[in-house]
């Protein structure tokens, strides 16, 4: 008989359950992987040299494209670093606006994570769902930035704006009668936090849909129990953050350990899981979900009942009210100075780290003084997952190898920085 060696299978960068331009090199004996070698670089768009050139505020928009499914939460992250290095305060209200969209963002994140996980492993439904959902909280996003993605809305020493008092309306169309548009525009009639309470009440129910179709389903058990088991000491030993460290059964949430903004104020739950393997994340995930959605109706009464600022006044470092701009000459001189050249941060160095969707997302700036970072650096939690490809992977069949990038909730624009 001839003799059978093992081979090897190049999995994507094009392939549809990739997540991104992932190219996997598996080695197989028949269809169970020996080894696995992810590939990257495919998508490298040097956002931390780029910072390097560019003033602080104009970084912003960078981070959105970062992690492209989880936005704000990234800004997050580097806005609190050069808040760090400025030592400025932030107005409270600007806090409880960031808590508040940084879980709608997770929401965006674990939704996006659900649906295309449930797709890669052969469920449609979920996948149809979610992204339903999905774009009620993009229209939040447009109705604060004006962008329903790359929102650039959160600045050093706060937000853009505030919130707006109406929500954008759908108009006649030809293709959709009176009576189907009024039916769109029903909660679209007052605020957008009214909008955002009126979906939260209605985002409970969705995730008891999500649950019926999948937690008891015996395919979707057969295809995620026991697949991809991390033990605690290897979850840790890895560098795992987020829902990856919590699925393996370690208690590791910063909006806990180090809370920021004003994390110490909100009352919710941190979900573990026992066993380490894919079934445990995504129960981990969906739990998260509803956690958030208890966080955004803490914030959203909290900010209705507290009006107040939601930018420093420090004009050095945030731009004058248009009608001061208009009318006052100092103003306009700052707010030309501020889009021109940008505000200088003093020497010194700092980290700041924010309970992303995926995990711990850390900005390290160095700064020289100069009107942009000295370095850079940025700690992606999906950049140390991907590493652990290999030893999750490894025993386990090709079909499964779709199943453990899922759920590790891989986005190549982050790892590819």
């Amino acid at each position: 008989m001839a003799e059978i060696k093992n081979y090897t299978l190049n999995f994507g960068p094009q392939h549809p359950a990739a997540h991104g331009v992932l190219r996997l090199v598996l080695e197989l004996d028949g269809e169970v992987i020996q080894r696995a070698d992810p590939h990257i670089g495919l998508l490298h768009r040097a956002t931390e040299k780029l910072a390097e050139t560019r003033t602080y505020l104009q970084t912003v928009p960078y981070m959105d494209r970062l992690d492209y499914v989880s936005m704000m939460s990234n800004e997050h992250g580097y806005v609190m670093a050069i808040e760090r290095l400025l030592g400025i305060e932030v107005p409270v209200r600007a806090q409880y606006i960031r808590v508040m969209f940084d879980e709608i963002t997770r929401l965006l994140n674990h939704l996006m994570w659900l649906g295309t996980h449930a797709l890669d492993v052969g469920a449609m439904g979920p996948f149809l769902y979610a992204f339903r959902d999905r774009e009620d909280l993009f229209d939040c996003y447009e109705a604060v930035s004006g962008a329903r993605m790359h929102a650039a809305y959160y600045r050093p020493g706060g937000v853009y704006r505030d919130l707006p008092d109406a929500m954008p309306k759908h108009k006649a169309s030809i293709i959709r009668s009176a009576k189907a548009i009024d039916e769109l525009n029903e909660h679209r009639q007052g605020s957008m936090l009214d909008f955002l309470d009126d979906f939260c009440k209605r985002f409970v129910t969705y995730v008891d849909e999500y649950e019926t179709l999948l937690t008891d389903n015996r395919i979707w058990k057969q295809r995620t129990v026991g697949i991809g088991v991390v033990s605690p000491e290897a979850a840790k030993a890895m560098g795992f953050t987020g829902a990856m460290l919590r699925g393996s059964g370690v208690e590791w949430d910063l909006r806990k350990k180090q809370p920021y903004a004003v994390y110490d104020k909100m009352d919710f739950d941190v979900p573990v899981g026992t066993n380490g393997d894919c079934y445990d994340r995504y129960l981990v995930r969906v739990e998260e979900m509803r956690q958030s959605n208890r966080i955004i109706q803490q914030a959203s009464r909290w900010l209705r009942a507290n009006p107040g600022p939601v930018m420093t006044d420090n004009h050095k470092v945030a731009p004058p009210r248009r009608t001061e701009m208009k009318s006052n000459m100092e103003s306009l001189i700052h707010h030309f100075k501020l889009f021109t050249e940008g505000f200088h941060v003093p020497p010194g160095e700092a980290y700041a780290a924010v309970e992303h969707p995926k995990g711990e997302f850390g900005i390290y700036i160095v700064s020289d003084g100069a009107n942009k970072p000295y370095r850079l650096k940025i700690r992606t939690p999906d950049y140390a997952h991907l590493q652990s490809l290999d030893e999750m992977a490894r025993g386990h069949m090709l079909a499964d190898a779709v199943t453990i990038i899922g759920t590790q909730d891989i986005v190549f624009g982050s790892i590819d920085r």
